[in-house]
């Protein structure tokens, strides 16, 4: 009975996380607001059952300073919304004061964020995270579950990434209901920006190989488990072909990287065990990539890279006579540093970029950004040293344990940094969601457990 009970609670928590990302990955403040009320729902019912509730209790105990600090951040973020009197957010927040001056704003009290609402949501977005990653560990606790877990992102990024080959190849943008407006000319599926699409698909690739590399390390060479890789495989493919129809220089380069330091790893290794694996990555680089890649067109890719061009975000005619304005991703990354410099300790509030931007261009109504072009920049920006260094070592404090260190997890932290720096796709709940998650998986603690597929 426990165990049905703890399928059908699995169940239920993967169609949670099949819904955010088919919902734009759940990049909009009314599906925060439901991701938000369905997890807090579900979470409710679940810690009804005593099980499950003793486990939370253990979790919660071992992970007591992380889980402080957490606490505090989102203390934080509840601060940065909450109205305060002119003279106190003079104090707090002296640019947004002068902001609002110069505004004509005639309100007596105003809150530290340039969005609160922006914030407000941002802020269930966060407990969004925090609920589902303790009931995430609380029904995955066994290696199968993880496993099962694995085959479920690599098929739903197959699945994501089948709509978007689709719409690519018939050549026509999609115009209804999830699928309207998107871009034409490359693959972007349930997302709006490809490069968002392409991290989200990578972290899917990512699960898919993990799949086939611990099946190959630890399982019997049975039937079920040779159609279980068959299915994995054609899944990475469709990953693979959706990825590259992107033209995402950043998906692309982290999706390659993915696979060659596989490959590295497992020859350093020289383990006997994982040689269908290794066998199964470099049939992944010569046919998926080159062969594969070259017929949906990776030439417009390497044209991309070959160039790195500084890309237009907005090109517009100048107010002023016949001069042109442009505005590059980089003026958009040095704006977001220059104005953090004015916010330096309390930030302008979580998601409040957007508001920051057309308060500087208000002049220029055409022209719009609604993040930083680097994610590190702008959650620093959001949070201010203050929250940003809550997060930061809560953060930390998680990490350190004594099986964290892990090629897997080596992984992931290499993605995340290039995401940080150069993007803002962890701006997007689906995919700092996943990351969350799959970092948070530690096979050790359940390496003795019952370890087979039953997909």
């Amino acid at each position: 009975m426990r165990i049905k009970k703890n399928k059908i609670y699995q169940y239920i928590f993967l169609l949670t996380l099949t819904l955010m990302a088919i919902f734009n990955g759940g990049n909009n403040n009314l599906y925060i607001q439901f991701n938000f009320i369905i997890i807090s729902i579900f979470f409710l019912f679940f810690v009804k059952e005593k099980n499950y509730l003793a486990h939370i209790r253990e979790l919660l105990l071992k992970n007591k300073i992380p889980i402080f600090l957490f606490t505090l951040f989102i203390s934080f973020l509840i601060f940065q919304i909450i109205p305060l009197p002119m003279e106190w957010l003079s104090f707090f927040s002296l640019e947004k004061y002068n902001i609002l001056n110069k505004l004509e704003f005639k309100e007596n009290f105003h809150s530290i964020s340039l969005s609160p609402a922006n914030s407000y949501f941002n802020l269930l977005n966060y407990l969004t995270l925090f609920l589902s990653l303790i009931i995430f560990k609380s029904l995955f606790y066994k290696k199968r579950h993880i496993i099962e877990f694995y085959y479920f992102l690599v098929f739903i990024g197959a699945f994501s990434g089948s709509v978007a080959i689709y719409f690519y190849l018939i050549g026509s943008s999609p115009n209804f209901f999830l699928l309207r407006n998107r871009g034409q000319g490359l693959a972007t599926g349930f997302f709006i920006n490809r490069t968002g699409f392409s991290c989200f698909l990578t972290l899917c690739f990512f699960s898919g190989i993990e799949y086939l590399r611990i099946i190959d390390y630890y399982q019997k060479n049975n039937i079920n488990n040779f159609f279980n890789k068959i299915y994995v495989r054609i899944f990475l493919l469709l990953i693979t072909i959706a990825i590259i129809l992107t033209f995402s220089r950043l998906g692309n380069f982290l999706f390659i990287s993915i696979i060659f330091l596989n490959i590295l790893k497992t020859l350093y290794k020289n383990e006997k065990k994982n040689r269908f694996f290794l066998i199964t990555l470099i049939l992944i680089v010569l046919f998926d990539v080159l062969i594969l890649g070259f017929y949906f067109g990776s030439e417009k890719l390497l044209y991309r890279f070959a160039f790195l061009q500084n890309e237009i975000i907005e090109y517009l005619p100048s107010a002023v006579d016949t001069d042109q304005f442009i505005l590059f991703r980089g003026d958009i990354v040095k704006f977001a540093l220059v104005e953090f410099k004015k916010f330096v300790f309390w930030g302008y509030g979580a998601g409040g970029f957007e508001y920051l931007f057309k308060i500087n261009f208000e002049n220029l109504s055409t022209i719009y950004a609604a993040h930083a072009h680097s994610d590190i920049i702008e959650f620093i920006g959001e949070f201010g040293l203050i929250g940003s260094t809550l997060i930061l070592l809560s953060i930390l404090f998680s990490c350190i344990k004594k099986n964290f260190f892990s090629f897997k997890n080596f992984l992931l932290f290499y993605l995340l940094l290039f995401i940080l720096i150069f993007d803002f796709s962890l701006h997007i709940p689906i995919v700092q969601l996943l990351f969350v998650l799959l970092i948070s998986i530690d096979y050790k603690k359940t390496e003795n457990s019952e370890y087979s597929i039953n997909n």
